[in-house]
């Protein structure tokens, strides 16, 4: 071979030799990053199975310090204390705590309420002369005992006659009284029973089914569930005003509490099973509640709703809420600690004695808020600017004090991730007196919802979706403001057929008065 050609085969074989050697680093870096990441999964995989072994196998908690004790001893002690608060009405299971604790302390009978019609029963006794002089007996006194009754309810066939006249002249023509407006034109349904059918559906949560079921064997009526829902719609459609104007005085106060659940959906392109929607919902502290349903639980929904706003919202970390505020600079977002908190409760669930001290620093949080409960807006943006920070603070440093202790899919290292993450969120209702501390008020007006999806498990048809976003928007927010909705759907329906459109703001739950006679 030439001398040539063997330079030239030396040059090949030395770049070749280059190209397996950084090919070959490329690799040895490869295998060093899978296993990396193995030896993460493996160290994440040996935790959870020894916090698991430790729940089947260990000491039901783990070895606290004094301090801990005594934190977590007044952490039970508040936990007490709330279960000794009124509950609100949508939170079933402190109000039977509640109603427990009222019958251990009370024993005495109640008296029945004196609004209740009274039906009086006089029984007189066989002998009422006296069997030895023969005079007749006197009233001496009398013993009286009540019980508490019910009248079914019942369904009624109302005739509406309206006589002709005219003259036999033949000139003054035909005279008939005008037909009053009825819930809906040209309908059977009356207005009792529209009221009936939406409460029984939408606040008692019964099926449209079950609903067709009892009009058949206690009423002895067919009314088909189909019926049921033709009628709803134009109900929905009367109160869709109502609705949007509630929605229009939410805007102008720029304080909104957000949150969305799911919700099944019979739609007609999925075969075989129920779709699934979304309940979207928007909430003032103690105030309305306006829910949007919409098939997607991505950005559209709730960027399409907002579009007219301007100010706070309040909500958890879902992702979705975090791209609005990047998208919108009109929109700020500010977080929910209670979504923190439960995560150091399942921490602490799982024998993690650190979750200990986090929760009782948010415990002193929200003291700080019972006792602001009740001053006006500057007193409390005072008293919370004098005691808040100091608390948020020793979060902040405790959190990234630990952070390194836990693995990152540990409970404990969610728990501290999602704390650090939203701590600027989280510290964001100081700003403002009006800020509500967390998002529990709207989650309790999304329980209604949850009641009703296990009882009728999903909408009929997408296209139902915003009448039953109406609906439960007036019900809810008649609940909040203690107003009883039989009432207010009563009057509202009544007159919303001939009321003017400009005048609508008389009949929002905010400004409705029962009427006098």
């Amino acid at each position: 071979m030439r001398h040539d050609d063997l330079l030239a085969e030396y040059e090949r074989l030395k770049a070749l030799a280059e190209r397996l050697q950084t090919e070959n680093a490329v690799l040895q870096q490869q295998i060093q990053t899978q296993k990396e990441d193995y030896e993460q999964r493996l160290a994440e995989a040996l935790a959870q199975n020894e916090e698991l072994r430790k729940q089947l196998f260990g000491p039901k908690a783990d070895r606290l310090t004094p301090e801990q004790e005594e934190q977590l001893k007044q952490l039970n002690q508040d936990l007490q204390d709330e279960v000794q608060r009124p509950a609100p009405v949508s939170d079933q299971i402190l109000e039977n705590e509640d109603r427990a604790s009222r019958r251990r302390r009370q024993r005495k009978r109640r008296p029945l309420p004196e609004h209740l019609e009274t039906e009086t029963v006089i029984l007189e006794p066989e002998v009422t002369i006296c069997p030895c002089c023969g005079k007749p007996l006197l009233k001496i006194g009398e013993e009286v005992s009540e019980e508490l009754d019910m009248i079914p309810a019942k369904l009624i066939r109302r005739r509406t006659i309206r006589p002709k006249y005219a003259c036999s002249c033949g000139e003054a023509g035909v005279q008939i009284a005008s037909m009053p407006s009825r819930l809906i034109p040209q309908s059977r349904l009356g207005l009792g029973l529209g009221v009936h059918i939406v409460l029984t559906r939408f606040d008692d949560h019964l099926s449209y089914y079950r609903l067709e079921q009892q009009f058949r064997e206690r009423h002895g009526i067919l009314i088909p569930r189909q019926q049921m829902v033709q009628w709803v719609h134009p109900i929905a459609e009367l109160l869709r005003p109502v609705y949007d104007k509630m929605w229009q005085h939410m805007l102008a106060g720029g304080y909104l509490q957000v949150d969305e659940t799911p919700v099944g959906v019979m739609d007609p392109d999925v075969e075989g099973k129920a779709a699934r929607g979304y309940l979207w919902f928007y909430a003032v502290p103690g105030g309305d509640v306006i829910l949007d349903f919409h098939r997607s639980r991505g950005l559209f929904p709730v960027q399409q709703r907002l579009k007219d706003f301007i100010g706070t919202i309040q909500t958890d970390a879902y992702e979705v809420y975090q791209s609005l505020e990047r998208k919108e600079s009109r929109i700020e977002r500010i977080g929910c600690l209670a979504h923190a908190r439960r995560r150091f409760y399942a921490a602490l669930k799982e024998n993690l004695p650190d979750s200990v001290w986090f929760i009782n620093q948010m415990r002193l949080l929200y003291k700080i808020e019972d006792h602001v409960r009740e001053l006006d807006a500057s007193e409390r943006y005072a008293f919370r600017q004098q005691n808040a920070p100091v608390i948020w603070q020793s979060l902040k440093e405790k959190a990234a004090e630990l952070k390194p202790k836990y693995l990152p899919q540990s409970t404990m290292g969610k728990a501290i991730s999602y704390f650090i993450d939203e701590y600027d969120a989280l510290t964001g209702y100081l700003r403002d007196a009006r800020f509500q501390i967390d998002n529990n008020l709207v989650e309790n007006a999304i329980r209604p919802t949850a009641v009703g999806r296990k009882r009728w498990l999903f909408i009929g048809h997408p296209a139902a979706g915003w009448r039953s976003a109406v609906i439960y928007s007036i019900l809810v927010s008649c609940r909040r403001r203690g107003i009883d909705p039989e009432d207010y759907l009563t009057d509202v329906l009544r007159r919303l057929p001939e009321h003017k459109i400009n005048q609508i703001d008389e009949l929002l739950p905010a400004n409705w008065k029962p009427p006098t006679s």
